[in-house]
């Protein structure tokens, strides 16, 4: 006789449209394994408008140590703006709880590091919602790669091309330094360069540049970067809030095959094509297809390894030195941009300016205080 799978008892902080749209998705998804007790929010009507989707089992609070102390809760997913996300993912770690954050993580390394002592002392993990990683397309990808199939990979592209106007920016927490830790690149672009880093491994080298082309923010809203990778491969990166032809597209050329992933705001196994180099025979080429599941790049996807993590005991995907790498990416991407040299992988370290903000305090594009 199998025994039923355990459900964990699940909190969410925030219930705007991120949560109510795809963490209530993934929740009811998993339902046979997750239990939604818990709601914070400090906007009391949008609590009682979530609390009636969700549930009216589901607890309401306006305070998030309220909600700690009262429900101690095994699992807390934060869908609130990014410059909250340090405080309440360290309180819930305190708490025992483990952590699934949406991006960014924290707003800088040094914010990071405090999410890594708190890991540490509670002995509970925090990982940050990169959920194109998970879609079976992107595990059949990234195993071929890995494996060596497609051969050594050598030239990437990796483009994430939007259109965002002057009504997106005139919401007062964005473009702001203080308040969403960047433009494109740590608001937009940061879910395609993830899974390029998730493809491609280890990164060595940034050169980049950033520009204020038509928005009236702190921040940027086009970045460009050149990235060497470890296994000696070399990519460029493009970060955009002023497309009007609006794309997500990674794209790696190895020495068998072109992989390539057109989408824009999620993928299936139809948006991925592999296409073989001249001296590939069908057969091995045909071994390539998209495997016959075909599972969607999704909060849900992710809920479901986070969980299997957590039932495991072992750290989740995403978490630890892994979201820590696609942040230190970010970093060394502004770092270079704004001095104009290029950043190695691992210079990025206390006492570097670029350490404790995205903006370095550089004087063209740190906020006046900061200057």
């Amino acid at each position: 006789m199998s025994l039923s799978p355990v459900r964990r008892r699940v909190a969410v902080v925030g219930t705007g449209a991120i949560v109510v749209g795809s963490h209530l998705t993934a929740l009811r998804e998993h339902a046979d394994r997750t239990e939604l007790v818990a709601a914070v929010d400090v906007d009391e009507g949008r609590l009682a408008a979530f609390r009636a989707l969700a549930g009216d089992d589901v607890a309401g609070y306006t305070s998030m140590a309220a909600m700690l102390d009262a429900v101690r809760p095994d699992l807390v997913l934060i869908g609130t703006p990014p410059s909250l996300h340090r405080e309440q993912t360290v309180a819930a770690l305190k708490a025992g709880a483990w952590v699934l954050c949406e991006k960014p993580l924290v707003l800088s390394l040094a914010e990071y590091d405090e999410i890594a002592a708190a890991e540490e002392a509670s002995e509970a993990y925090a990982s940050v919602v990169f959920q194109h990683r998970y879609g079976s397309g992107a595990v059949h990808a990234r195993e071929l790669i890995a494996s060596g199939e497609l051969g050594a990979p050598l030239v990437a592209h990796c483009q994430t091309t939007w259109h965002r106007d002057a009504a997106y920016y005139a919401v007062p927490w964005r473009g702001r330094w203080a308040s969403e830790g960047g433009g494109p690149t740590m608001g937009h672009g940061i879910h395609q360069y993830d899974l390029l880093l998730h493809l491609l491994g280890e990164w060595t080298e940034v050169r980049a540049m950033a520009a204020r082309l038509v928005h009236d923010t702190e921040s940027e809203d086009v970045s460009t970067a050149l990235v060497r990778f470890a296994n000696g491969a070399l990519a460029t990166v493009v970060n955009s809030v002023l497309s009007p032809d609006e794309v997500s597209r990674v794209r790696v050329d190895c020495a068998d095959a072109t992989v390539e992933l057109t989408h824009l705001y999620g993928h299936r196994n139809d948006d991925w094509t592999y296409t073989p180099a001249p001296h590939v025979a069908p057969a091995r080429a045909a071994a390539w297809r998209a495997p016959a599941t075909d599972v969607p790049s999704s909060h849900t996807a992710q809920l479901g390894a986070f969980l299997d993590a957590y039932d495991g005991g072992t750290r989740p995907p995403g978490s630890g030195p892994d979201a820590r790498a696609t942040l230190e990416f970010a970093a060394a991407l502004y770092k270079s941009a704004f001095t104009g040299r290029p950043v190695v992988a691992g210079e990025i370290r206390p006492g570097d300016p670029f350490h404790a903000a995205m903006h370095g305090g550089h004087p063209d594009w740190a906020p006046k205080e900061h200057a």
